[in-house]
């Protein structure tokens, strides 16, 4: 049976993209960095892997994958989001909340769209696309 290995991120500057994700989530390289790639894991041993790869293609607007970050509640997604805009996240302008999200979409350095989830609010990540 085939599991998931890794989660693969496009980016144009691996050093850049790797310290704001080694900040973001505490992650550690698995070896050395490479100029053009680089696979980041846990500090702590627990969790999927995050690779960056560089890449010369443009970011999208509305993703077709992205990565969802799980918050415990709607205080801690606040506090989340304010410190990893102070990492250099940018928040978007997203034209598809619904009403009651329970997501804010933020851009990392690169531009990639990832989500910071309140998984306080219901059902997990049901409520975005």
């Amino acid at each position: 049976m085939l599991r998931i290995g890794s989660v693969v991120l496009g980016v144009s500057d691996v050093p850049r993209a790797a310290a704001f994700w080694m900040e973001a989530l505490g992650y550690v390289p698995r070896e050395e960095m490479q100029d053009d790639w680089v696979v980041l894991v846990p500090a702590d041993g627990v969790g999927p892997q995050l690779s960056l790869g560089l890449s010369e293609t443009p970011v999208q607007e509305h993703p077709r994958i992205h990565l969802d970050l799980y918050a415990g509640d709607a205080a801690d997604q606040a506090a989340e989001v304010e410190r990893l805009v102070s990492l250099g996240a940018q928040r978007v302008d997203w034209d598809l909340y619904p009403d009651d999200a329970d997501f804010v979409v933020l851009a990392d350095p690169e531009g990639n769209r990832f989500c910071v989830i309140d998984t306080g609010h219901g059902a997990i990540g049901t409520s975005h696309g």
